[in-house]
C-alpha cells in the first residue's frame, strides 16, 4: 500500500533514528528534516538539512507527506541562551503544525515529555501521574520544561483545529544508539567510567527507546486525536537502576547517596561557574530540582488503547553496554 511520504522532523537523534528505522521497516517512504545530516545515514531515506522555525523550509519538507512525526526539539536542561528553548521547541511546533494544517497531512504524532506532566512545586510530596494530568506553566521546572509545555499546547490547540494529532510523551530512554549522547547515556556512562563517586536518589521510569519507537507508530495507527499517550516503562529508584547496570556491566557502582540540599548547593555554583567557563553544567539546576520531585508514571493508557508491552530495564542497560562496547565509548 502507498501511503505517501512519512516526515520526520528530528530524525538523526537518538529517538528519531529509531523511528526512521521502525518506519523503514515497515516499508515507508521516509523523509526527514533536521539541523544536520548524520554520519551513518539509513539507507533510502531521504535526507534535508532544515530549520523547523524557518517556514519556508517545512513547507516545502512538507510537499506529498501523508503522516508527520515531529521529534525536532531543543533538548538539554541548560542552555546559554535560554530564549533557544522558546524559539525551537514552542515557535517551531507552531509553524510545523501550520504547515502540516496547510498541506493536509493526514496523521501526526507530537513528541513531547514525560517533564511536563509533573509539577515541582509538589516538592518532594510523592506523585503519580498519568495522560489525564493537567499542570500550568507555573508548575513546569526550568525553561526546557516550560518551553515543552507549550509546544504541547500547540499540538492540542492544533488538534482542536481539526488537524489529526496524537501526542505521546516518552519518559527516560536507553538503549543503543545514541551517538549525540542524551543526557541519560551521559549519566550511565558516567557512572560506568568511575567519573561519579555518589548519586543523588531519585524516583524515575525508564524505557527502551525502541519501545518508544514503536510507541510513536502505534499512536500514529492506533492512538486518538487530541489525546496524549504515556511512553513509560518502569518506574524505578535511581539506586536500583545502578545495582542493574554494575550486574550488567561488572562495573561497580558507587553506593554513597548525596543530601538533596548539598546537590542543590552544587547545581547553584555549577551554573553560575558555565557562565564563567563558557561550558554546560555538570549538574544543571533544572536536573536536581526534578530529581527531587518523586514521581510514579502509570502507562495503562498506552498499554490498552496502543497495544504496547515494554522488555525489562535489565535487558535494555545490558544492549546499551554491549553498544558502548562495540562503538569504543566505554573501555
Amino acid at each position: 500500500m502507498n501511503r505517501g511520504i512519512t516526515l520526520v522532523t528530528g530524525g538523526c537523534g537518538f529517538l528519531g533514528s529509531h523511528v526512521v528505522s521502525a518506519l523503514k521497516s515497515r516499508g515507508d517512504q521516509v523523509r526527514v528534516i533536521d539541523c544536520q545530516i548524520p554520519a551513518q545515514a539509513i539507507d533510502d531515506v531521504e535526507y534535508v538539512l532544515g530549520d523547523i522555525t524557518d517556514r519556508n523550509q517545512i513547507r516545502e519538507a512538507m510537499k506529498g507527506v501523508n503522516s508527520l512525526f515531529h521529534l525536532a526539539a531543543k533538548a538539554g536542561l541548560w542552555a546559554r541562551n535560554k530564549r533557544d528553548f522558546y524559539r525551537v521547541n514552542q515557535e517551531g511546533a507552531r509553524v510545523v503544525f501550520t504547515e502540516a494544517e496547510r498541506a493536509s497531512v493526514n496523521r501526526v504524532v507530537h513528541t513531547s515529555t514525560e517533564s511536563i506532566l509533573k509539577s515541582y512545586r509538589h516538592g518532594k510530596s510523592a506523585q503519580i501521574t498519568g495522560e489525564e494530568v493537567q499542570w500550568t506553566l507555573e508548575d513546569m521546572c526550568g525553561d526546557y520544561c516550560r518551553a515543552k509545555f507549550l509546544a504541547e499546547q500547540e499540538a492540542l490547540q492544533a488538534a482542536q483545529r481539526g488537524l489529526p494529532i496524537v501526542v505521546v510523551n516518552p519518559t527516560v530512554p536507553i538503549g543503543p544508539g545514541d551517538r549525540t549522547p542524551t543526557p541519560p547515556t551521559r549519566m550511565l556512562l558516567g557512572y560506568l567510567k568511575g567519573n561519579y563517586r555518589a548519586y543523588l536518589e531519585t524516583q524515575m521510569n525508564v524505557v527502551d527507546v525502541r519501545d518508544v519507537a514503536s510507541g510513536h507508530l502505534a499512536a500514529e495507527q492506533r492512538g486518538t486525536p487530541g489525546q496524549r499517550y504515556l511512553l513509560g516503562g518502569t518506574n524505578l529508584k535511581l539506586s536500583q537502576l545502578l545495582k542493574m547496570l554494575e550486574k550488567v556491566s561488572g562495573r561497580t557502582m558507587p553506593t554513597r547517596e548525596v543530601p538533596y540540599w548539598l546537590a542543590l548547593g552544587f547545581a547553584w555554583m555549577s551554573e553560575g561557574w558555565a557562565y564563567v567557563s563558557r561550558k554546560p553544567p555538570s549538574a544543571p539546576l533544572t536536573g536536581v530540582r526534578l530529581a527531587g520531585s518523586p514521581m510514579r508514571f502509570n502507562n495503562q493508557r498506552a498499554i490498552r488503547e496502543l497495544g504496547l508491552s515494554f522488555r525489562p530495564v535489565e535487558a535494555s542497560l545490558r544492549d546499551q553496554v554491549q553498544w558502548f562496547l562495540d562503538e569504543g565509548m566505554w573501555r
